[in-house]
């Protein structure tokens, strides 16, 4: 079963972290992807550009409206994912567990719907 595991933190936080420290983060993610792959339940991650850099897209009466970013008046922004493969929710809180945002924000743990008829599905 896939799960989706949501990192979020406050940018304003994450940005006054020691430069070092946030390296250090990043290896210690890169290091849990690849032990993540070694036990086949890697699909993919990333972390994602600060919010301000987003945009939202909406169709109203047939026509788009664009907005830039920021957009939510909130404490926590998305800040990257992990694409799991796992057998259960159990497991995929363990793995939310290991992932280094988790220290300074939060990982919301989300499983994936599966449609059928998808590419690569």
């Amino acid at each position: 079963m896939k799960y989706l595991l949501l990192v979020h933190h406050n940018e304003e936080a994450f940005g006054k972290i020691p430069e070092e420290k946030r390296k250090e983060m990043l290896a210690e993610s890169i290091r849990l992807c690849h032990q993540l792959h070694g036990k086949g339940q890697y699909i993919h991650a990333s972390p994602l550009q600060p919010e301000a850099t987003g945009t939202i897209v909406r169709v109203r009466d047939g026509k788009p409206i664009v907005t830039d970013g920021p957009f939510m008046e909130t404490k926590e922004q998305l800040a990257g994912y992990f694409l799991v493969d796992v057998k259960d929710r159990e497991e995929a809180i363990r793995i939310a567990e290991r992932v280094p945002g988790a220290r300074i924000g939060t990982v919301e743990a989300r499983p994936v719907r599966q449609i059928i008829g998808l590419p690569g599905e």
